[in-house]
């Protein structure tokens, strides 16, 4: 592939939130390498998308320890992208990084531990060849270790210097307020909380939200698509590529039911009067919040990272297309 030379204008339709109450913007579009980035997809095509990401003034790359697969292998693709591509515009990226799901066998291979946050930490960045990410996360809170552990094990990272910034993902509302209340104490703010929300999973806004305004701490969702069912992909059947039809897929043929499709001809219509795709709509309604900093897409397509920041030309709502929402939703 010929050498990479970013794009002279990307940052020039891009819009960056600022993250919660700190001094960090982020891209209100980040690309997460959850799928497409790992040993059993194709290298250059994984490449084509981070560049094409970047020039269109993405700067956030979501990771973690165990997105692949094989686990670990997305860190070790993109740290040869970064090596080949992005060397001399490491300082214009946010990489961030998580640790909390299995990894490796024995007792100390997931979970919430000092132990398994570090080590994990370690292997990422010697996996990317990284001296430091910018955000690392807990990925799920540990029921069996002390709250107190994992976060002062967050405090160490940071003041370690692996990570400038520290987060967490899957937290419920209380646990989420006890979490960055432990963190305000040791020194060293929570900076934003990664959890799932789209159209059909609206959990967060019974509370988390709330809490994360208050605490002047950051949102970035993830699955904001539902795994593409918020796409036209699936409104003619399961398409040969598609999440839902990968054995490694996370989206089952048995989640795209009659019900939600209809559901998803309805939204689509809507969008097309918004003179949008669906997923630039679903994104857009996402972004709706105050709260929320960005949203995590997944990519197969360049066309898709094209689609997905084209919502910036209509990122408002009237309020009887909320309401429309909410009663497509409810129905």
């Amino acid at each position: 592939m010929n050498r990479y030379e970013p794009s002279q204008s990307r940052y020039g339709a891009m819009e960056y939130n600022r993250c919660g109450r700190s001094g960090l913007k982020l891209s209100v579009i980040s690309l997460g390498l959850w799928h497409n980035f790992g040993g059993v997809d194709n290298f250059e095509h994984s490449r084509t998308l981070i560049r094409r990401a970047f020039d269109l003034g993405i700067t956030h790359f979501d990771l973690a320890n165990n997105y692949g697969p094989p686990p670990g292998s997305a860190e070790e693709n993109f740290g040869k992208i970064l090596k080949r591509d992005f060397a001399s515009h490491r300082d214009e990226l946010i990489i961030s990084t998580k640790a909390g799901y299995l990894m490796w066998p024995g007792p100390y291979g997931e979970w919430g531990s000092r132990k398994y946050l570090i080590a994990s930490l370690d292997q990422s960045l010697m996996r990317m060849g990284l001296e430091y990410v910018d955000l690392f996360y807990s990925h799920r809170p540990d029921p069996d270790t002390p709250l107190e552990e994992t976060m002062g094990a967050l405090d160490q990272i940071v003041r370690s210097g692996k990570a400038l910034y520290v987060g967490i993902s899957n937290y419920s509302a209380e646990q989420t307020r006890q979490a960055v209340h432990i963190l305000k104490s040791l020194g060293t703010p929570c900076l934003i909380h990664q959890p799932k929300y789209n159209m059909f999973d609206r959990w967060i806004e019974d509370g988390l939200l709330h809490v994360l305004w208050e605490e002047g701490v950051g949102c970035i969702a993830f699955s904001p698509l539902a795994q593409g069912l918020l796409t036209d992909r699936y409104l003619k059947g399961i398409p040969k590529g598609s999440r839902a039809s990968k054995p490694h897929g996370f989206l089952r043929p048995q989640h795209i039911t009659e019900e939600k499709l209809a559901k998803v001809r309805q939204l689509n219509d809507l969008a097309k009067r918004r003179e949008q795709s669906l997923a630039q709509m679903a994104l857009a309604w996402i972004l709706r919040h105050p709260t929320m900093t960005s949203v995590v897409i997944g990519a197969s397509k360049v066309s898709q990272i094209d689609d997905a920041v084209g919502l910036l030309k209509n990122p408002g709502f009237a309020q009887e297309e909320l309401q429309a929402i909410d009663t497509i939703l409810a129905g």
